[in-house]
């Protein structure tokens, strides 16, 4: 039987969260280790496509998701340029969802949320060598279904908070005795306009995950961050002392792929 763990989120309405494994974990706003599957996409997605208005990114509107588990150090975890400090610090900032820079001659700058989906992209591609596993799917949906996309965004962070008892964000400044090394899992779900971002085949070798990652980070910040309607990220464990081990994401997150 799986331990409980909090679990940890972010995106556009900050919250965290608490997992069906004992450590806790994060949520930042608003599954396989297996066998590597392609995704499946409608015979006539092509013709509707055929039909829509172009944007920056392309056509219509992608919800997408990725997860990467990593081995964590004892000492990276607590220290603070470790990809679990990127998260908590954009998890503890409530203006995630509206700010902007105002350090641009012409308009605004990167908004706030799509500053905090490229750093964490970027923090996850530096510790590639870390990764362990990894999965990504994608549903693309016509412009005028936009009510359809932000229900399928909702239900797919629905699901992963699920997986979880409560969302728990470790408080600023606190010390810990003790920093286990564990592994970690950690879940991007996005809204975002066209159908030019990748989000195809993570998890089926490094090299797959990096274009995800890496299209990811750099679409988030076309025409300053207003192409990413939504955002969402969870992570576990977020307490140093607890450990996810290797059967724990087998049970918990079944769709990741070993690297």
């Amino acid at each position: 039987m799986a331990r409980q763990a909090p679990l940890a989120a972010l995106g556009l309405s900050l919250a965290a969260s608490s997992s069906a494994f004992t450590s806790p974990a994060a949520v930042l706003d608003r599954r396989k280790i297996g066998t590597p599957s392609s995704t499946q996409r409608p015979f006539f997605e092509g013709l509707d496509k055929a039909f829509e208005d172009e944007g920056p990114l392309g056509k219509g509107i992608t919800v997408g998701k990725v997860q990467v588990a990593l081995s964590v150090s004892g000492a990276e975890r607590t220290a603070g340029d470790s990809i679990f400090a990127t998260l908590e610090r954009h998890a503890r900032n409530e203006e995630a969802g509206s700010a902007y820079d105002d350090d641009y001659d012409e308009g605004p700058g990167d908004s706030e949320l799509s500053k905090m989906c490229h750093e964490i992209c970027l923090g996850l591609l530096r510790k590639s060598d870390d990764w362990i596993a990894a999965c990504s799917d994608s549903e693309w949906f016509k412009e005028q279904e936009m009510g359809k996309a932000e229900s399928t965004y909702n239900l797919w962070a629905d699901r992963e908070a699920c997986k979880f008892e409560k969302e728990y964000v470790r408080p600023e400044g606190e010390t810990s005795v003790e920093a286990n090394p564990t592994v970690a899992v950690v879940s991007i779900i996005m809204e975002i306009q066209g159908d030019e971002t990748n989000f195809e085949r993570a998890g089926f070798s490094l090299a797959d995950t990096k274009s995800v990652l890496t299209s990811i980070a750099s679409d988030c910040r076309v025409e300053g961050g207003d192409c990413l309607n939504a955002f969402e990220v969870f992570w576990t464990p977020s307490e140093p002392s607890d450990v996810l081990t290797e059967r724990d994401c087998i049970f918990d997150f079944p769709e990741l792929i070993t690297l």
